[in-house]
């Protein structure tokens, strides 16, 4: 009798607004002993290391978009991306595409786990999220979240709230949310992850 191919995961996104906590919660998944895909981290080894990606960086930044080792030159890049928003959405045309095929190569390397994680600020934003079985989003009060990434990063209330606005508001995330993280400091985030974790288990059991 043949035997039966294992199952594959279920491939999952957890993705929140600026602040919110979404990679300390991808952390405890992690520690759960699910993989976890970290999508900005890797769109940056994508930029610098994948050859036709960044033969297109060069074409929408010029030669200065590297330096002479190679290397990203993250501040010219994001000097010229914030000032025009058109060249924004080409650098993101040309990301998100490459990051999605990586993520997808990932995903498919991954055994004897009930789901992975792919972990994301633009989730929604770039469309990769049609790619899923299900999103988890990680919410804060607004307040939260400003003073979490003012302090993190040592910035101006101002410079967190224009990041804040070239992201979908965080109501609109919730509530396309497959699974909520409430991380306001009040309810124990840890019991949210293993209530979720056991959800999706028991899914990935019924398939």
């Amino acid at each position: 009798m043949e035997s039966k191919l294992p199952k594959p995961p279920l491939k999952i996104g957890i993705t929140g607004g600026i602040g919110s906590g979404k990679t300390t919660a991808a952390r405890i998944f992690e520690a759960l002993g699910i993989p976890v895909y970290y999508a900005d981290d890797r769109a940056k080894w994508l930029m610098a290391n994948d050859e036709q990606l960044k033969a297109r960086i060069i074409d929408l930044f010029g030669p200065e978009a590297y330096d002479s080792s190679g290397a990203l030159n993250r501040a010219h890049i994001a000097q010229k991306a914030f000032s025009d928003g058109g060249l924004l959405e080409q650098l993101n045309a040309a990301v998100h595409p490459a990051v999605g095929a990586d993520a997808e190569r990932w995903h498919k390397e991954q055994s004897g786990v009930p789901y992975t994680l792919k972990e994301a600020a633009l989730l929604y934003e770039s469309g990769s999220f049609k790619a899923l079985d299900a999103v988890i989003v990680v919410s804060a009060p607004e307040e939260v979240r400003l003073r979490r990434v003012m302090q993190r990063d040592g910035v101006e209330e101002e410079a967190v709230r224009a990041r804040m606005r070239k992201q979908m508001p965080e109501e609109e995330k919730a509530r396309r949310a497959d699974y909520r993280i409430q991380n306001d400091g009040q309810q124990s985030i840890i019991q949210q992850i293993h209530a979720i974790h056991q959800q999706l288990q028991q899914r990935y059991d019924e398939i």
